[in-house]
Parts: C-alpha cells; sequence; structure tokens
C-alpha cells in the first residue's frame, strides 16, 4: 500500500534558498550564488534527481548529463531494469570520477518520495507517463526541488492549476519540456506577427499528427521487475498487457500514450508543442480560449482508445480563430494569417508570405520575445540566477489547458463556453466535470 503524497517540510538548504530569493525580491537585485545557500558547489554545481527514465526520460538524462554543472546523484523508475539502464548509463559517465573518490555513485529508487525526500537534490527532472506528471510535480515543489517537466505538463486542468499555485508558492524554478520554444524559427515567427509583420491576425492553424489504432490485446502477467501497480498511480485499475505500458525488449513508442487513461492522444502529445507556440505568437501566453467546438471519432475496439482524425475550433479574443486539426487536413506546423500576409513554422522549417518577412529585421524597440538557444541549459541556468525560464508552468498550465480543453469538446461534440480568468466552463456541469479526475486511492491530489 503506498502512502498519500506527504507534504514535504522545506529542508534547511530549501528553507534558505527560499528566503533568500523573497528577500531579493526586496532588495538590489543581486544574483545569490549557489555556494552561498549552500546548494551548490562553488563551480555552480546542481544535484538532479532523474523520475522516469524510459524512451524520453533516457534522452533527457543524456542531455543533462552533457553539461559539466549538473550532476546526477539518483534515478528513479518502476521498472527495474530501466531503472538499472539508467545507473549504468550515469555512473560511466562519471567513471573517472567515480574511481577517485569525487563522485559517489548514482542511486536508484522505484518510489520517487524517497527521491525527493533527499536533502541533497537540487532539481529533478520528471519524464514519467503523462498521468503521473501533475502528482510527482506537486510533490517535488513541496519537497523544495527546481523542476524540469516533460509536456505535457498535467493530466487535468485542476493538475494544473494546484501544480502552478503550489510553485508559486513555495519559488520554485520550473521548466516545461516545450523547446520549440528554445529554437530560433518559431521565436521569430511569432515575433513577426506579434509586432504587426502580417497586418491584423485573424486565423491560426495548427496541424497534428495521428496516433496508431490496435486490436485488443490479451491480458499479460505482470512482470517481476515492475511494479505495475505503482505505475498505474492515480489511474484506473486495468489489466496488465505490454502493449498498455511500454515495450519489454526495447525502447520504442510506448503504448501508454494511446491509451486515454494515461494520455488523451495527439491533441495533447503534439498540441502541447504546437498549441503553446500559437499561444505565444497570440500573445495569450496567460489566458485562454472564449469558446470553442470539436469533432472526432473515437476507434469502436482495441486498447487504444484515444481520439482519432479531429478538428477543433477555438475563438480566442480580438476574434481570432485558431483551428486544430489533424495533419490529414492541416500542414504541419503552426500557421499564423493576417490580413496582410502570413507565416508557417515547424521544427527546422519557416516559410512566410511575402517572401521579405523571411529577412525582416526585429529592431530593439519592438516586441521581443524571450531567447533561448538550449532549453535544457536555459533551465540551469535560471536555477542558478533564480530567473524566469523561458517556459515556466504558469505558461505550460495554460499551453496544455488549451489540449484539455480540445478534448473535452471532442468527446462532448457541442459549442462550450470557457471562462479562462476563472478556469471553468460558462453554465456546464457535465463539462466541468471533465476538468479532474478522481484519484485511484491511495493517491491525493492534496
Amino acid at each position: 500500500m503506498h502512502d498519500q503524497i506527504p507534504s514535504f517540510p522545506l529542508s534547511r538548504r530549501a528553507f534558505l534558498k527560499k528566503s533568500l530569493t523573497a528577500s531579493c525580491l526586496f532588495a538590489c537585485p543581486t544574483i545569490v550564488h549557489s555556494s552561498v545557500l549552500g546548494s551548490h558547489a562553488p563551480s555552480q554545481r546542481i544535484t538532479l534527481g532523474c523520475i522516469g527514465v524510459g524512451r524520453m526520460g533516457q534522452a533527457d538524462l543524456r542531455d543533462f548529463l552533457g553539461f559539466e554543472e549538473v550532476q546526477v546523484l539518483a534515478v528513479c523508475d518502476v521498472d527495474a531494469r530501466r531503472a538499472q539502464d539508467a545507473k549504468g548509463l550515469v555512473e560511466a559517465h562519471y567513471g573517472a570520477r567515480a574511481a577517485n573518490g569525487s563522485y559517489k555513485g548514482c542511486s536508484v529508487y522505484k518510489d520517487f518520495r524517497k527521491l525527493l525526500a533527499r536533502d541533497d537534490i537540487d532539481a529533478v527532472a520528471i519524464v514519467t507517463p503523462d498521468h503521473w506528471h501533475g502528482l510527482i510535480a506537486i510533490a517535488a515543489a513541496r519537497a523544495g526541488k527546481d523542476i524540469f517537466a516533460e509536456k505535457p505538463l498535467t493530466f487535468t486542468i485542476q493538475e494544473g492549476r494546484v501544480l502552478r499555485d503550489t510553485v508559486q508558492r513555495y519559488g520554485c524554478i520550473s521548466q516545461v519540456g516545450s523547446q520549440q520554444r528554445s529554437e530560433a524559427n518559431f521565436r521569430f515567427a511569432c515575433e513577426l506577427v506579434r509586432n504587426g509583420r502580417i497586418g491584423q491576425l485573424h486565423t491560426v492553424r495548427v496541424g497534428l499528427p495521428k496516433d496508431p489504432l490496435t486490436k485488443s490485446v490479451a491480458t499479460m502477467p505482470i512482470p517481476a521487475d515492475l511494479d505495475y501497480d505503482m505505475w498505474l498511480g492515480p489511474a484506473p485499475w486495468r489489466p496488465y498487457s505490454e502493449m498498455r505500458v511500454h515495450p519489454r525488449a526495447d525502447y520504442g513508442r510506448p503504448g501508454w500514450m494511446c491509451v486515454s487513461d494515461y494520455c488523451r492522444g495527439m491533441i495533447s502529445n503534439w498540441g502541447a508543442h504546437h498549441l503553446d507556440i500559437a499561444h505565444w505568437g497570440m500573445d495569450a501566453e496567460h489566458s485562454g480560449p472564449l469558446a470553442l467546438a470539436g469533432r472526432t471519432s473515437f476507434p469502436d475496439e482495441g486498447l487504444w482508445d484515444v481520439h482519432g482524425e479531429f478538428h477543433i475550433e477555438y475563438e480566442y479574443a480580438n476574434e481570432i480563430k485558431l483551428i486544430c486539426a489533424s495533419t490529414t487536413k492541416h500542414k504541419p506546423g503552426v500557421v499564423f494569417e493576417g490580413s496582410e500576409g502570413w507565416v508557417h513554422v515547424d521544427r527546422g522549417f519557416i516559410d512566410a508570405q511575402p517572401k521579405a518577412l523571411l529577412t525582416s529585421f526585429i529592431s530593439p524597440n519592438e516586441t521581443r520575445l524571450y531567447q533561448s538557444s538550449n532549453h535544457k541549459q536555459n533551465f540551469l541556468e535560471c536555477v542558478k540566477s533564480r530567473a524566469k525560464t523561458i517556459a515556466p508552468v504558469a505558461i505550460g498550465h495554460r499551453s496544455n489547458s488549451a489540449c484539455i480543453l480540445g478534448d473535452i469538446a471532442m468527446r462532448l461534440g457541442r459549442k462550450l463556453h470557457w471562462d479562462a480568468e476563472r478556469e471553468c466552463f460558462r453554465c456546464d456541469d457535465e463539462a466541468n466535470r471533465m476538468t479532474f479526475r478522481p484519484e485511484r486511492s491511495p493517491w491525493e491530489l492534496g
């Protein structure tokens, strides 16, 4: 039986970090170095714990190992084989230092709470299945850890609101894995739009791929090295199948990404990236739509039950329409359409009309957006300086909310009216019940 997530009273070191950070808001804007706080060595070392080390988790782990200031002290995964693989990766990287005693090795945990309880870990990377993101990130904030959390940020809007408020309360540095914000072509496209280069913005088109399908699968014995009950966590109990969880033989695409108990499908999986960019260009990072309606079809059979091809129309302030649909109907990426032109941006790609926009210069006295050239480096720099990251939880929550709202609209099949300030549907109890999900006992949002 797993205990309820504890409140995690701040450690002395975390308390000092929080107190000194807060005091700087009312004093001179001097950066307090980590050596003063006692949380890092004079070399500005950042100690990191990695929670979830599967396909994406190991990719993020490898990235963090590439930074000299990072020292990975622990990994955590409910799959013992994956946890041991990650431990081997870490200790091979630090081999020379481990041999001479300057590095004490990488600890392995199955329960994330034990990792969070360690006073010598400054920050965590949370790269679990989507249904676990919110609860673990909330617990990490309460434990005084800085947080790098993969997208989509949370499974429900309620989780996102609690996480945003908790991060703000404890003064944590947070970064959502919406790395497109740290790519120059996305920033430039949004600056073109924000500075009126395409005239009055009226339509934004977002194209997302489609999830695969599968037929029904048989129940299987739970592998001895997988804590399946912990893997399910707050999600409803379901019988085990390898295609429900992740491949055993390799680090291929996991089946949970197509199961609605753990993921909302491409509307969240890729939507968290492209709707985030849409919000950035629309200057809607801290708000949301006024109304929306969506249509799709859901599979009649099979384990993988997220939406199929879809079409969602959002209405935003200033009479801006955002249309999010499958790439069979829309170009992939984000297209901003204005009264005097358009700009289309995707990974490694940007196009515009008129073509002269592509060589347009954004002057210093125009709207210039936050500039980052490396998403994880930006996080690490902000952990040290206590400055705001390019993709903090408060912004990630709003981008993710647009994804969740789209899923709700597709499931209800009717027009919905959203109060972005209060974060609830107007006069619609059925839709409002879909903004949260009761956690399976004994897990609680708290």
